[in-house]
């Protein structure tokens, strides 16, 4: 059997880079409308009145009056309308569509429209839903959800500790940059249907067809294309516009393509959570860390949507890589007329450790101690439990990942020998962060219950059916690669395409680090199977999900295992900054991981070097502000992003730790590689200049405010 990680050419390589793939604005079936949105334009008001102009003949309104079914997005909390009824709680909600043949037509109409606004109060920050009394926005508090749970005796820990050091850390937004803006394009044959367009999660979007319709499961479909990025922003968001586009179809008669500029994507999509993370280290005479009280408080927006998630893995992942045996820690999720909040890549886990990672840094800093050394003295190990108490049942090798990060980069070299030089100040910063692969607590086996088929064919071929979407990150080869490894036939026998939820199971949403660990060890259990019998000449293998016996989670206390299993990682990263400009070069960026087995090399290195410098950017440029609930940078000329030149080539290495349970022994890695960046970089400015950092981005600005 060939090794599993050696690199094969990607199925979707040539079509994209020959321009032959097909996304959503490359289709144009006979009859085919167009459909925009408008949208509100203020954050908080009730809808007196729509006024509409006189339509042209063949134009046609969509609003909350064509949706026969529920206008609600099913979530977690079902509180979002698909299209306004008489509120709107953010700039940029969805009021109408209009549909026509004419985009100019169209966009005309949409400017003689008069909605006629009672304004209301905003709530435009944290802050401002911390003093509100109410008029809340959701039920009665100012936050869509709060969490607390303890371990060992915090109280009496705190009770004996003789010195505490305390911080508050502070993140942004960040904007998903996926390279096509949402797409999606409705078609409607009297009977059926379906939606064809840019996403990760077919089954998200049916379940919200359903829902908006009323209708069945057989009266639904969804197809996904070629998908140009999603990190996340094509999550949960894609319902609302998928749903948009069924309407639309439904009530012409005819095909319709909705599509995003990538202005009107930038305003209405959903974004990173920006976070306030408070965390207090009680010490004791030996200047040990006895206890830790961290409280996390997330901006999630107008509406609820994921952040009840996204606040679990934030407040699961803020206690790091460190065994404190006395913890306390809350969290929660606040209500704002701001721009809803969703899924992005790390999921909670980039602003829990960036806090937490400063805050390590700070406390060396205080002590006078090595940075590296303090952290290590700390590290959890296989056997301790975890800060809500599930015992880590795997090896962790964050011992030889330090070793190996600290050879690859001389980090501790560096760090005792930078200081300031006639030219540029140097600084040098490290960070160690883990992501719990799959989704949070025992929601893979009692929310997702994620099931996959395999078929074999007369022809010695098998098809691969399941809803995971490939969106860049190579799913539709890994998953290729796991089954013929394990027939031992050649890869060119495995047929996967993109799902259709006429003929695919539900495998789970394209998430979580989940799809080599939970979906390709499913399909690697088929194809066990389904090799003991490969003389039978054509059936079926269908697997599902079943939790793993060892492991437990109590919902409530929210206790026990929040994930099955973690990958784990190290990043340092070396800069110089200019003492007249502040601006900050990156001079060296190493990185090191536990990802198990990896499944192929080169999509592995993709996956590591694409996240860590959308990392670094989150760390270093991409500042997107909001005034009075509107988003100040809504093109690619005010939001920056990296460009190759300007971050260095990174230098990575993998420490091999097979896991059980996952295909061959692989982890989740997708999100991993995206957690550690911005900690590392704040911390290597934050020795440059010897002044404390405690928000990100670090700009040239923030610098020079930090300096004067």
């Amino acid at each position: 059997m060939e090794n599993i990680s050696k690199s094969i050419r990607r199925f979707d390589f040539d079509d994209k880079v020959e321009g032959k793939a097909k996304y959503c604005a490359d289709l144009h079936p006979e009859g085919m409308l167009y459909a925009r949105t408008l949208r509100s334009e203020v954050p908080r008001a009730k809808i007196r009145a729509v006024r509409l102009p006189d339509l042209p003949e063949g134009y046609t309104i969509i609003d909350h009056n064509d949706i026969p079914g529920k206008n609600i997005v099913p979530i977690v909390y079902e509180d979002q309308p698909f299209l306004a009824v008489d509120e709107v709680n953010y700039i940029g909600q969805p009021i109408l569509l209009v549909v026509g043949a004419e985009k100019e037509i169209i966009l005309d109409i949409i400017g003689k429209i008069e909605v006629d606004y009672e304004l209301l109060p905003p709530i435009l920050s944290i802050e401002d839903a911390m003093k509100q009394a109410g008029s809340f926005i959701f039920g009665d508090k100012p936050y869509f959800v709060g969490y607390e749970y303890a371990k060992g005796d915090p109280d009496a820990a705190i009770a004996q500790s003789v010195r505490v050091i305390e911080d508050e850390l502070r993140t942004g937004y960040q904007e998903h940059v996926y390279i096509e803006p949402q797409a999606m394009l409705g078609s409607y044959d009297g009977e059926r249907v379906s939606v064809y367009g840019s996403m990760q999660c077919p089954y998200y979007i049916h379940s919200g067809l359903k829902q908006a319709l009323g209708w069945e499961d057989e009266r639904v479909r969804v197809v996904q294309l070629p998908t140009g990025g999603g990190f996340g922003g094509k999550e949960e968001y894609p319902s609302i516009p998928g749903v948009h586009a069924a309407l639309a179809a439904i009530k012409t008669g005819k095909p319709v393509q909705l599509l995003f500029d990538r202005p009107e994507d930038i305003r209405a999509s959903t974004k990173r959570h920006p976070s306030i993370i408070r965390i207090k280290s009680h010490l004791d005479a030996e200047g040990r860390i006895i206890a830790r009280e961290i409280d996390v408080k997330l901006d999630a927006g107008a509406y609820a949507g994921l952040s009840s998630v996204v606040l679990q893995r934030t407040i699961f992942s803020v206690c790091g890589v460190y065994g404190i045996p006395n913890l306390k820690v809350t969290g929660k999720a606040y209500a704002t007329n701001n721009i809803v909040t969703g899924a992005f890549r790390g999921f909670g886990g980039p602003q829990a450790f960036f806090a937490i990672e400063m805050h390590m840094a700070h406390i060396a800093t205080e002590l006078g101690v090595d940075p590296l050394e303090w952290r290590r003295s700390y590290f959890l190990k296989k056997g301790d439990t975890s800060s809500t108490g599930g015992v880590f049942h795997s090896d962790i090798k964050l011992p030889e990942i330090t070793e190996a990060v600290n050879r690859l980069s001389s980090y501790q070299e560096k760090h005792s020998a930078f200081g300031s030089d006639n030219s540029y100040w140097k600084g040098i910063g490290c960070s160690f962060f883990f992501h719990g692969c799959g989704f949070t607590g025992s929601g893979e086996a009692e929310l997702l219950k994620s099931r996959v088929k395999l078929k074999k064919y007369a022809d010695d071929t098998a098809g691969i059916f399941v809803s995971s979407t490939e969106i860049g990150q190579g799913a539709l080869t890994t998953l290729r690669k796991i089954v013929s490894q394990t027939l031992e036939i050649p890869i060119e026998q495995v047929k996967l395409t993109y799902p259709d939820t006429a003929d695919c199971p539900d495998s789970g949403p394209t998430v979580a680090s989940r799809t080599v660990m939970i979906v390709g060890r499913l399909l690697q259990e088929c194809a066990i199977e389904m090799k003991q019998r490969w003389t039978e000449e054509t059936f079926e293998v269908v697997k599902d999900y079943v939790y793993p016996e060892h492991l437990s989670w109590d919902s409530e206390k929210l206790a026990g295992n929040a994930y099955p299993e973690y990958s784990w990682g190290a990043n340092v990263v070396e800069v110089a900054v200019d003492p007249i400009t502040y601006e900050v070069e990156t001079k060296g960026v190493w990185a090191v991981y536990d990802i198990g087995t990896p499944i192929d090399e080169k999509i592995v290195q993709g996956q590591i070097e694409g996240g860590i410098v959308q990392g670094l950017g989150y760390a270093a440029m991409e500042r997107l502000q909001t005034k009075e609930g509107k988003l100040l940078q809504d093109s690619l000329s005010e939001y920056l992003i990296p460009a190759a030149v300007d971050f260095p080539r990174i230098a990575f290495e993998l420490i091999e730790n097979p896991y059980a349970g996952g295909p061959f022994g692989a982890k989740g890695l997708g999100e991993l590689p995206m957690i550690g960046a911005a900690p590392a970089f704040a911390a290597a400015v934050e020795q440059a200049i010897g002044k404390k950092i405690d928000r990100i981005p670090v700009t040239p600005e923030y610098i020079r405010e930090l300096m004067t």
